[in-house]
C-alpha cells in the first residue's frame, strides 16, 4: 500500500491495485502529466518489494542465483533476472551493494516468494535473508530536469553517476536518503530516492516542492512514458518469457558462472537467434494485450502491451513476433476487426536519455 495516501489524495489521486498493493493510477489528467515529465520533472511513488541479504556470503549467494554479476563494491548496482529451470523469467530485480548488506528491489508481489525460495536453499552458506518491503519508501524522479532537481535538494553529495550507482546524503540536513542513478526506463534522466518508510511523507513533499517544481506521477503515466521509451516491463513483456526472446541483454552476463536457467539462455545465444523477438509498433487503433498480430494474412505474433502515446497522438505498443519477420507492414486485431499497424524502431520518442532496457539482439547495430 502507498505510504503517503493522504498526500496523493490532496493532489487528486485515483488509486488502483498492482502487484497486490495499492498505488496511484493517475491524478486526473495523465496525458498532461506525461507531457510535463517530458518537458520538466515528475515524481512517482514506486511500489517496490525490498529484500535484504546480509552475511559473509551475501554477494556470492546472490551472484550464483541471478543472471548478472552482482557488484562487490559499496555504491554500485546492477539490473538482473531470476529464471526458472526452463530459462523463463520469474522476477526482475535491481541489486545494490550497500556495504554490509545487499538491497534487492523487486516487483512487490515477488519479494516474499523470493525470500522463501532463497531461505530454503541457503544450506551451509552464511547469509540472512528477509523481506524489508515495509521499511523503505522509494520515489522515482524522472525528466530532463531531474538532475537539477536532485542537485537542488540533496545535501552531502552530488547527483550520482553512472547508471545504477548511488550516493548517500540528506534533504535539508535532516532526512537521510540514498539516491540511485536510474537506467532511464522513461527515456529521460532519472533517479530513485530511497528513504525510511517513516520519512516518506516529508521526502515526497521535498521532491514536489523544494528546488525546481515537479509534478506527481501515477502508474498510468508511467505506462505511457516507459512505452514511448521502448522499455519492456515485468508484468506485460518479461514475466514468463526467456530473456533472449524479449531482448533484455543488459540483464545478462554471458561470461559469468552457472545460474538457474543458464543452459537455455546460453544455447539460444550460441545459436544466434531466438524463435521470437519483441518489437514496437504503431497502430490505427488501440489493441488489447494478447491481440493477434498478422502480416500478409498470416499470424506472426501477439501484442504484449499497447497505450495511447501522448507525444505521438497515436496508439503504440509492443508485440512478440516471429524472429525472422521481414516486413514492417502489420495488422493487429482490435475487437472483431483488424487494423493497420507499422513496425517501428525503438524508442518511439527520444528523450534526454536512452533506456538501458530497449530490446537488443545478436547482430543489431
Amino acid at each position: 500500500m502507498t505510504l503517503v495516501a493522504d498526500i496523493h489524495e490532496a493532489h487528486g489521486a485515483t488509486f488502483e491495485t498492482r502487484g497486490g498493493i495499492e498505488v496511484v493510477s493517475h491524478y486526473g489528467r495523465p496525458e498532461r502529466t506525461h507531457r510535463a515529465v517530458r518537458n520538466g520533472v515528475g515524481v512517482i511513488e514506486h511500489g517496490y518489494g525490498v529484500v535484504v541479504v546480509e552475511g559473509e556470503d551475501r554477494v556470492d549467494y546472490v551472484d550464483n542465483a541471478v543472471t548478472n554479476t552482482v557488484p562487490d563494491e559499496d555504491g554500485e548496482g546492477v539490473y538482473a533476472l531470476l529464471l526458472d529451470p526452463d530459462g523463463r523469467i520469474e522476477t526482475e530485480m535491481y541489486v545494490y551493494n550497500a556495504g554490509e548488506r545487499l538491497l534487492i528491489f523487486t516487483p512487490r508481489d515477488r519479494a516474499e516468494p523470493l525470500v522463501e525460495e532463497w531461505r530454503s536453499k541457503t544450506f551451509l552458506q552464511r547469509v540472512k535473508i528477509r523481506d524489508a518491503s515495509d521499511e523503505f519508501g522509494v520515489f522515482g524522479v524522472h525528466g530532463p530536469q531531474s538532475t537539477e532537481k536532485v542537485a537542488s535538494i540533496l545535501s552531502g553529495a552530488g547527483a550520482p553517476e553512472p547508471e545504477l550507482s548511488f550516493v548517500r546524503g540528506s534533504i535539508g540536513g535532516e532526512l537521510g536518503v540514498t539516491v540511485v542513478a536510474s537506467d532511464n526506463p522513461t527515456g529521460e534522466e532519472g533517479y530513485d530516492v530511497i528513504c525510511r518508510a517513516t520519512d516518506a511523507g516529508d521526502v515526497l513533499d521535498a521532491l514536489l516542492f523544494y528546488g525546481n517544481p515537479s509534478v506527481p506521477v501515477g502508474y498510468r503515466t508511467w505506462d505511457s512514458l516507459t512505452a514511448e521509451a521502448g522499455t519492456p516491463v515485468f508484468e506485460s513483456e518479461l514475466r514468463g518469457n526467456v530473456p533472449n526472446v524479449v531482448g533484455v541483454r543488459n540483464a545478462l552476463d554471458f561470461d559469468k558462472g552457472c545460474f538457474v536457467g543458464q543452459e537455455l539462455v546460453s544455447k539460444i545465444e550460441t545459436r544466434g537467434r531466438p524463435s521470437r523477438r519483441l518489437v514496437g509498433f504503431r497502430a490505427d487503433a488501440l489493441p488489447d494485450s494478447g491481440a493477434e498480430v498478422s502480416a500478409d494474412g498470416e499470424s506472426v505474433g501477439t501484442v504484449t502491451r499497447a497505450v495511447e502515446s501522448p507525444m505521438l497522438d497515436a496508439p503504440i505498443g509492443f508485440a512478440l513476433v516471429d524472429y525472422g519477420l521481414d516486413t514492417d507492414a502489420l495488422e493487429v486485431a482490435v475487437g472483431d476487426d483488424r487494423v493497420g499497424a507499422t513496425r517501428e524502431s525503438l524508442p518511439f520518442v527520444e528523450g534526454s536519455a536512452v533506456s538501458a532496457r530497449i530490446p537488443t539482439y545478436p547482430g543489431d547495430t
